[in-house]
């Protein structure tokens, strides 16, 4: 497992050895520029990143130059048309229409995400396009803000600061304010991964009592890190005093945590998920926050994104909505894009990826 900090300074060691061009006239430099693999930036990444591109001599690249706006869909079409190589983010589609509008060209894709449920894999398989992403480097990021996303829910942080703030802090009272501890609890985890385990590593020194988990299949590797017990789907509903869920979007974990799951939680049970808002039935969870059927959520990942802000969840002072910040660390996100930008260098060069997604 990576940590980003030694990850960062790695990439940065390994990254792809610029092509030597020293002493070469101007107009021989822009004649070997213009002969070297083009590349499309769907997104201003952070500097670690483009410093990599920039400075490896062997590609040409252009970008969308805003990180707060996505580019949109017509110029993205428009700006791929013949590129060899293509960064993207998870805000955008690559699908048959951008494929085709690429052209034979487009030989590597390298998203700076962990997820790629807005790839289209089998298209870019179908097409014999290589995949790089960008996973391990987040997980200490993603692990200590579903930490914090469980403390503020559970403890009702948020709620506090509003009432501090708006004149609702009078005398002491008993029971204001009371939220869930996590010592003598059980915490389920829903997808056993490198994510998961690192949530569990943090929340042990908590003194909770029992970890369980449910995966396709059980992960005795894993869960022998942070003794957790394999349990089934419903069981993990049942037992869990705080559940965490950690499991990739796939078309089997579409909406999996719907009122079957809220139904069979405890009414004291609290409910993360900073993973992908596609495993979340958000009607089902709104009904099971607002009828009391479990006492609370706290979100990182909503359908969509962004969730407007008239959305009904929005609405309820029991579940806490953040903006997808899972992994909005500095040092994280210069990982991510620096990796990114290594997996596209390594893959246009017919050279094994850093982290590559086979197909």
């Amino acid at each position: 497992m990576w940590c980003s900090r030694m990850a960062l300074r790695r990439l940065q060691k390994i990254a792809v050895t610029p092509l030597n061009i020293t002493g070469v006239l101007t107009s021989n430099i822009q004649r070997e520029m213009s002969t070297l693999p083009r590349i499309y930036v769907t997104r201003q990444i952070p500097p670690e990143g483009l410093k990599i591109l920039r400075e490896s001599g062997q590609v040409q690249f252009e970008l969308w130059n805003s990180d707060d706006i996505p580019v949109p869909r017509k110029e993205l079409l428009q700006k791929v048309k013949g590129v060899d190589g293509l960064l993207c983010t998870l805000t955008e589609k690559i699908d048959a229409e951008l494929l085709d509008a690429a052209g034979p060209n487009l030989k590597v894709l390298s998203t700076m995400s962990v997820g790629f449920d807005h790839l289209s894999l089998d298209e870019l398989k179908k097409r014999g396009i290589r995949i790089g992403y960008t996973p391990e480097v987040l997980t200490d990021a993603v692990a200590e803000l579903t930490v914090a996303l469980l403390l503020a829910t559970s403890r009702r942080l948020i709620e506090a600061t509003h009432e501090a703030k708006t004149g609702g802090w009078g005398t002491w009272r008993t029971l204001w304010l009371c939220g869930y501890e996590l010592a003598n609890s059980t915490v389920g985890i829903l997808g056993l991964g490198r994510i998961g385990v690192a949530i569990a590593e943090r929340l042990a020194p908590f003194k909770v009592k029992k970890f369980i988990y449910t995966d396709v299949a059980p992960r005795p590797e894993l869960a022998s890190a942070i003794n957790a017990e394999y349990v089934s789907f419903d069981e993990l509903a049942k037992q869990s005093d705080f559940l965490a869920v950690c499991c990739a979007l796939t078309p089997e974990t579409k909406e999996i945590c719907n009122k079957n799951l809220f139904s069979k939680m405890k009414k004291t049970s609290i409910f993360i998920n900073t993973s992908r808002g596609g495993v979340v039935n958000q009607e089902d969870l709104y009904e099971a926050l607002s009828t009391g059927q479990i006492a609370g959520a706290g979100l990182d990942v909503t359908v969509p994104e962004p969730l407007p802000t008239n959305h009904p969840l929005f609405t309820l002072k029991n579940c806490v909505i953040l903006p997808h910040i899972a992994s909005a660390s500095y040092t994280t996100r210069d990982a991510m894009s620096s990796l990114a930008a290594n997996n596209l260098l390594l893959g246009l060069r017919g050279q094994p990826m850093i982290k590559e997604l086979k197909l």
